[in-house]
């Protein structure tokens, strides 16, 4: 049997990058997965996604919404346990940078930053909790990065929000284990994403591998089987915390 058969995963910000890989991950492991997109550029790749992921044998549905916007996500979450008619996982990993100094970073840039990457997962996470809390199970999965506990240089507003996300995903793992239902946070180190697709290969590349003990940037799909740990039953008494999938950067 297939560690997720039977299950329903929302997925936010899937349509490349580690929310691709996760949703692939859960769908070769039996779930059905609603996944959201934001932006008309990538309406293509979603499409290709939702085509793949129920070639696997699962229901699949790709939305496009906007995960920081309240009223957008309490919509997106009624229709899927519409289509769906439960949710038992929801991975909140809906994020962006806008990378500058502090001197130099705008109110508008911090704003967006804080919506797209914090106040989605409290959205998220308040619309879903209702249906977890009656099914008396769940799994929520946080995706916050490495940069949220050491911080960065001219990432400020990317670190504050990752940051956020641990303090909410330990507060939430105690308000909802009573009811089983469990919070857990990823932070990632580098990752082959387009977030980081600055990083030729090269002298610049080099430099941030050496500071990283396994030597290389992690793929989407390290990530993905962290993701699926969590939310399988093999991470069934874990809740609370944070997995720092970094490579060693952290030691």
């Amino acid at each position: 049997m297939k560690l997720l058969e039977g299950k329903v995963a929302i997925v936010t910000g899937a349509a490349r990058g580690i929310g691709e890989a996760i949703a692939i991950k859960f769908a070769e492991q039996g779930a059905s997965v609603a996944f959201t997109y934001v932006s008309d550029s990538s309406a293509e790749r979603a499409t290709a996604l939702e085509q793949k992921l129920t070639a696997m044998g699962v229901m699949a549905k790709g939305y496009k919404t906007n995960a920081g916007d309240y009223a957008a996500s309490e919509i997106f979450v009624n229709e899927v346990l519409a289509t769906f008619g439960k949710i038992d996982i929801c991975v909140n990993n809906a994020g962006i940078s806008k990378d500058n100094l502090l001197l130099r970073m705008t109110v508008e840039q911090w704003e967006e930053v804080m919506d797209v990457n914090l106040k989605s997962v409290f959205n998220m996470t308040k619309h879903i909790i209702k249906p977890m809390m009656k099914a008396r199970s769940g799994s929520i999965i946080n995706m916050s990065s490495i940069i949220g506990e050491t911080g960065n240089a001219g990432q400020s507003s990317y670190a504050a929000s990752k940051a956020g996300i641990i303090g909410f995903t330990k507060s939430i793992a105690k308000e909802l284990g009573s009811r089983n239902i469990r919070c857990n946070a990823i932070a990632p180190g580098f990752v082959e994403t387009d977030m980081t697709s600055y990083l030729k290969e090269g002298e610049g590349a080099d430099k941030y591998k050496a500071s990283i003990p396994l030597g290389r940037f992690a793929t989407g799909e390290d990530i993905a089987n962290v993701a699926l740990f969590l939310a399988s039953d093999m991470g069934n008494y874990i809740t609370g915390q944070t997995i720092s999938a970094c490579g060693g950067l952290n030691i």
